[in-house]
């Protein structure tokens, strides 16, 4: 699933930063966008076109408009053609800078979208990336629950029936949001940060055994429920075994390998009279307290060794 290519169609793009649009050859509903890197095609313009991508987004900025404009007339458009020609996905003007006849004439011929943002070229484009690294990014779906307890990003994992429904609604009502109840797509936005996030068809929605389907945003109101949240901790919840080891002090760090991302983890038994919901949002805390620098098994660790060497 990670080598598989998603798109999104370039009216998307259009809606999201509303660009203008100055000519367009198809529907850009059916125009797809496939890459989230972008490119200033400075070198193209100025005649090397070696390794040019014509995938990406092709951002025409102040200063690729200031070397056009300083170039002959018949040059300008040969230069600005040897761009189009290249047939990239879309040209993008940024600035508001103004456009041609020549130039859109030229992206008619070639089958070019021509776009205009108002947008400074920088702003626009780290805009851009960071949408386009969201929505194209590797995902893979998982049978789970997602959470956000005390600013954490929690991912519950465990066979069905284990209890991660009823443990997410107990937390809503202590106060903490729902993103995902039983399928949880999650997508890898960068080298170090995962999102997770609910298929639209049950997007807010609890499935609880004897009751049915809960519609959480409904229930508790919008303060509930959140769209995205990144995935910070993963807890696996598992049926308590007799005569099993389970970590008592939180020295060994455990963790969970989602589409080539090490995240934190711990394995929390379930059994009668465990109330799971007050342990998350501990083990929530505990989470922000180790990012934040602070370990308490290694301090109390560190505490029992100087205790027992103190009275040797």
């Amino acid at each position: 699933m990670e080598n598989e290519i998603y798109t999104i169609p370039l009216s998307k793009i259009i809606e999201e930063f509303q660009l203008q649009t100055i000519y367009c050859p198809d529907d850009p509903e059916k125009i797809e966008v496939s890459r989230s890197d972008v490119n200033r095609p400075g070198l193209k313009l100025s005649g090397f076109g070696k390794l040019f991508d014509r995938d990406r987004i092709q951002i025409i900025g102040r200063v690729e408009y200031e070397y056009l404009c300083s170039l002959p007339d018949d040059q300008r458009r040969q230069s600005f053609e040897s761009l189009a020609k290249e047939k990239p996905v879309c040209i993008v003007f940024t600035t508001d800078l103004p456009i041609s006849d020549d130039q859109v004439l030229v992206c008619r011929e070639n089958g070019v979208p021509l776009l205009r943002t108002q947008m400074l070229t920088s702003a626009f484009m780290s805009a851009l990336i960071a949408s386009l690294n969201v929505s194209l990014a590797p995902r893979i779906t998982r049978h789970g629950v997602l959470v956000e307890v005390y600013g954490e990003g929690i991912l519950m994992l465990g066979d069905s029936g284990v209890g991660k429904s009823e443990t997410a609604i107990e937390l809503v009502k202590r106060g903490h949001r729902l993103i995902a109840d039983d399928a949880v797509e999650i997508k890898r936005v960068s080298a170090t940060t995962l999102v997770g996030s609910a298929p639209e068809i049950i997007r807010h929605y609890v499935e609880l055994r004897g009751i049915g389907i809960v519609d959480v945003r409904r229930l508790f109101g919008m303060g509930a429920v959140k769209l995205t949240e990144k995935i910070d901790l993963v807890i696996a919840l598992e049926q308590w075994v007799q005569g099993k080891m389970y970590d008592r002090f939180g020295l060994e760090s455990e963790y969970t390998e989602i589409l080539g991302i090490n995240i934190p983890s711990i394995t929390i038994p379930v059994r009668p009279g465990r109330n799971l919901a007050i342990i998350i949002e501990i083990a929530a805390m505990n989470s922000r307290q180790k990012k934040m620098g602070y370990n308490t098994a290694e301090e109390f660790n560190k505490r029992l060794m100087g205790q027992i060497n103190g009275g040797q």
